[in-house]
């Protein structure tokens, strides 16, 4: 309902300087009047779109001054929901902002949901569906790169793109449906050929964005990165040596990992969420055995594989035992400890053996070679494609699958227009791509979806 007025915490529960209530509705400001009393500029809810008054939260019942605040009126339309909206600045404790919280929901307004002032924003066209997704991956962005990606969708450059290609799929229906009317009318070959051509145009934006889709959505959720390895091969201190920082713990003894353990880390703008794992070997010890568990499922999830071997022992069967696990991932293989032995390592060798032709050398203890892991992970998750300082970047798996849905009905419709298929025919392709690629942006949306992709959203935003 849109006629109601809703409340929520908009910042982090926790201790901080600032905490914010934030009402949204058509009962904003009169709730905001019931329980907030201003020291000066007692008319302050009359006239002025914005306003920012200083005053304190009062219980109306008791009277009693709940908390010293800033109250800040935002008038519709010209507010983020596009409603009144008032917003409570309080001093930031889970207490005073539970109690301002409920001095509020007193005096008529109700809890909103998850993403419902933003839902708001979207119902009444103060963004579309894919600037409101892009709201969420603001506030989620693990690397400023994924802010930028973030930030550009909320600009609106996925939507702008989205709705050209539905502009161009318009005007093709409107030419197919004026062949279904006047169907006595003999069409020349080279105006279905001109259409199969604009179709071609049309799929080649497309391909471009879904070329791009794979690389969004690593700056957007981040790369599962998986260090694996027999124990006491250095998984550990590679592990640290990324970070920065000990993390980890690190011993000579071999098991010392029991569980696994989880960080993300920042290359380059590219966030990886990296995993180190127990070593891999047959143990008696039940908690070593349920980390050793735990690392292969791990590794079935896995985005891409650090392969570490150890350069004192060589390659041994419980490497070989390990490579066997990772087949079909991609892989990069490291050389650990390298500055204390000679290469026991026989490289060809071992090429062949584990059919992987990247090997790199480092010494995660002394930090050598990490700058040159840190570009051959690089280079391997990216695979030479763009960056997210270039073209538009699809970042969210929903709009992959609606852009991959878009193409094949596209497609189709070239492939009837080529083979001079039935007018009809084309312009159920026709119309099924262009409905399907206003499922980005909302202009063909269910209630259902809408609701379910505001549901992923924290309350208060």
């Amino acid at each position: 309902m849109l006629d109601d007025t809703i409340v929520a915490i908009a910042t982090p529960l926790g201790e901080g300087s600032i905490g914010v209530i934030r009402i949204s509705g058509p009962e904003a400001i009169a709730v905001g009047r019931r329980v907030f009393q201003p020291k000066v500029n007692r008319d302050w809810y009359i006239k002025d779109n914005y306003k920012l008054v200083y005053g304190h939260v009062v219980d109306p019942d008791s009277r009693e001054i709940i908390d010293e605040v800033l109250l800040s009126v935002m008038r519709g339309p010209r507010s983020f929901t596009a409603e009144d909206v008032v917003e409570i600045s309080c001093h930031g404790g889970i207490v005073p902002l539970r109690r301002v919280l409920e001095v509020v929901l007193r005096q008529g307004a109700r809890l909103a949901d998850p993403g419902e002032f933003s839902k708001r924003a979207f119902l009444n066209g103060r963004l579309d569906l894919a600037q409101a997704e892009s709201i969420i991956d603001i506030i989620r962005a693990k690397t400023d790169a994924g802010a930028k990606i973030a930030m550009a969708q909320l600009g609106g450059k996925l939507s702008e793109q989205v709705n050209e290609l539905q502009q161009e799929l318009l005007g093709l229906l409107a030419r197919i449906e004026a062949i279904i009317d006047f169907p006595e009318d003999d069409i020349p070959a080279e105006n279905l050929e001109e259409m199969a051509d604009r179709c071609s145009g049309l799929l080649k934006i497309i391909e471009q964005l879904l070329d791009h889709a794979d690389t969004g959505k690593i700056y957007r959720e981040g790369l599962r990165t998986v260090i694996v390895g027999k124990p006491n091969v250095g998984k550990s201190s590679l592990l640290n040596a990324l970070l920065r920082e000990q993390r980890a713990i690190v011993t000579d003894i071999p098991g010392t990992t029991r569980d696994v353990i989880e960080e993300v880390i920042n290359i380059k703008g590219v966030p990886l969420k990296i995993i180190d794992t127990a070593g891999m070997r047959e143990t008696r010890d039940l908690v070593e055995k349920l980390g050793v568990e735990r690392s292969r499922q791990l590794l079935h999830q896995a985005d891409l594989v650090l392969l570490v071997l150890d350069a004192f022992t060589g390659f041994t069967e419980d490497d070989l035992k390990v490579v066997s696990l990772i087949k079909d991932k991609k892989v990069l293989v490291i050389i650990n400890k390298i500055d204390i032995a000679d290469h026991a390592i026989d490289y060809e060798q071992l090429k062949q053996l584990i059919g992987y032709s990247d090997i790199l050398e480092i010494s995660a203890q002394k930090k050598i070679g990490l700058e040159h892991l840190e570009q051959s992970i690089l280079n391997l998750v990216l695979e030479g494609k763009v960056t997210a300082a270039d073209n538009i970047l699809v970042s969210n798996s929903r709009h992959k699958h609606a852009l991959e849905r878009a193409k094949h009905h596209l497609t189709e419709a070239r492939r009837g227009l080529a083979e001079a298929v039935p007018a009809d025919l084309v312009s159920i392709d026709l119309k099924s791509a262009w409905e399907i690629l206003g499922e980005i942006t909302g202009n063909h949306v269910t209630e259902d979806l809408i609701d379910r992709i505001f549901a992923d959203f924290c309350i208060g935003k």
